[in-house]
């Protein structure tokens, strides 16, 4: 194709369609707010991309499932009811005294019901609505790449994902990332990286247990806990040990440190290698400890080694106090260049598996309105993994894994899927026996237990964060960290506000009457 100017242009006459006014300064410099967000889009070359881009990883995605895997694409609505899934939710009042809808926190319910339907695959860009504290990563409303499959297993949903999402990163990107990704489970990850989400691009070494080899003086000195689990987190700084003093020294005087500071097990104890040092700068370890140290984890100067303590219990939730340093002191130390930056271009996929199936529940969290002291740890209908981990549920609930699998890309969850329960005497009996639902709670699912004893297949699915899919690409391309609300056309603030539309507005005495309501 010719370059335009391969062509001449004879300029006959000008009509102007619409007028530009002349209180809006517009100049190659100009940054419109987020009020004017139709003059952001117009302007900024990066945002109007990023849409373009999300246009087009959704085709794909499309292309993928229907032309390749055979899915078909179902909407379903987005006027539900209040389940008790465990996320907040929006309402939606109706004209009809005491009755409301609710916007779905997922389509979880109703493609499950479509499995019951006797669709063999289904999938849908849903739009989801969870009425939460909001950040960075997170917007009120948000697009689920969503699909199921009956009669299958999570295996096979895996290789789906995996297939897609090679494909994605291979047109938009022109990387190519391995076939199949590496696993994890939810034990591994948490004893080796701190996270149920680990960034595998980090030099950081995995951490190792090493309460075994110190003595008991020194670790009386970083916690007072009986018997604690102490783990060594090692952090090769190219540096010299007396910057690598500084550098640690300035990062635990900063507010970032606080939260470490502040861990009631002990905040963390740190040492640097320094060979012109008694026992390499390791004296509180004595020298077996210093020994097998060096020799474990090959030390150099510079080198931090770091030990934090917890409690010798099972993990719980998503991160440890030493797993959020490590991602604290590695972005730190890369600010500092001690240690190399992350490549725009470089992408650690990974599944962790094997989650347990129940946690203890999370203060802040709705939780599923159960009388036990457990929540489930993704969604209530999660299938345990195993026929060990049925019997679990009958001797130790807390024991039992589920068949859950997340999709980790670079510290980012992308998605998350599991098996799903499909016979109605297990669902209930998991509302019922194990999360201590009442009567009424169990009545709001009275719709998905009976799609279940209607004879409904083995399925699973997934659902990936497409919105953080997006971002992910576009940081990529452009090489500069963008957040969920650089991909979403119309995204909301921080407080949840839609600062161009004034959403969410007031409501007046006379909308109050119509929807029966009154403001306490």
């Amino acid at each position: 194709m010719k370059g335009l100017d391969d062509f001449e242009i004879l300029l006959r006459d000008v009509q102007s369609l619409n007028d530009f006014p002349a209180d809006i300064v517009l100049t190659p410099d100009t940054e419109f707010p987020p009020d004017q967000r139709h003059l952001q889009i117009r302007t900024d070359k990066q945002i109007s991309q990023a849409l373009i881009l999300r246009s087009m990883v959704a085709r794909q995605c499309a292309n993928v499932l229907q032309d390749y895997f055979g899915f078909t694409e179902i909407e379903t609505p987005l006027l539900f009811k209040s389940t008790s899934e465990g996320a907040r939710e929006f309402i939606v009042p109706t004209r009809r005294k005491g009755l409301a809808y609710a916007l779905p926190q997922s389509p979880q319910q109703f493609k499950q019901t479509l499995m019951s339907s006797g669709f063999l695959k289904y999938y849908q860009f849903a739009k989801c609505f969870r009425d939460e504290d909001l950040r960075a990563d997170r917007q009120p409303e948000f697009t689920q790449l969503d699909l199921e499959a009956s009669f299958t297993r999570g295996e096979y949903i895996m290789n789906i994902v995996e297939h897609l999402i090679c494909e994605v990163w291979k047109d938009t990107l022109s990387i190519a990332l391995p076939d199949h990704f590496p696993r994890l489970t939810y034990e591994e990850a948490m004893s080796r990286y701190g996270s149920d989400k680990p960034d595998l691009r980090s030099s950081i070494q995995t951490f190792s247990k090493v309460d075994y080899l110190l003595p008991s003086d020194l670790i009386s000195k970083i916690t007072s806990l009986t018997k604690p689990t102490v783990e060594a987190m090692i952090v090769p700084l190219e540096t010299t040990p007396q910057d690598a003093r500084e550098f640690i020294s300035s990062f635990l005087d900063s507010p970032n440190a606080k939260p470490f500071h502040d861990n009631p097990d002990g905040g963390p104890g740190v040492f640097i290698y320094d060979s012109s040092k008694p026992l390499q700068g390791l004296s509180a370890f004595g020298f077996e400890a210093m020994e097998a140290m060096e020799s474990q984890f090959e030390l150099k100067d510079g080198y931090l080694v770091i030990l934090q303590a917890r409690k010798n219990i099972p993990f719980t939730g998503g991160s440890t106090s030493l797993g959020n340093l490590r991602t604290a002191i590695q972005n730190a130390a890369i600010d500092r260049h001690y240690l190399e930056p992350y490549s725009w271009r470089v992408f650690r996929p990974l599944w962790v598996t094997h989650f347990p199936l129940f946690s203890p529940p999370d203060p802040s969290e709705p939780g599923q309105g159960g009388n036990a002291d457990l929540a489930s740890t993704h969604h209530p209908f999660t299938s345990p993994k195993s026929a060990e981990d049925v019997d679990l549920l009958l001797k130790e609930p807390t024991k039992a894994v589920g068949d859950h699998y997340d999709l980790v890309i670079n510290g980012e969850e992308i998605g998350g899927g599991s098996r799903r329960i499909h016979h109605a005497q297990m669902q209930e009996f998991i509302f019922r026996d194990i999360l201590k639902m009442d009567d009424e709670r169990i009545t709001e699912f009275s719709h998905l237990l009976e799609a279940l004893r209607a004879g409904c297949p083995p399925h699973a699915g997934i659902a990936l964060g497409f919105d953080r899919l997006v971002a992910m690409i576009h940081s990529s391309k452009i090489e500069k960290k963008v957040s969920l609300r650089d991909v979403i056309a119309f995204p909301k603030s921080g407080k949840g506000d839609d600062l161009m539309m004034k959403s969410p507005g007031t409501m007046s005495e006379e909308v109050l009457e119509t929807y029966h309501l009154k403001l306490r």
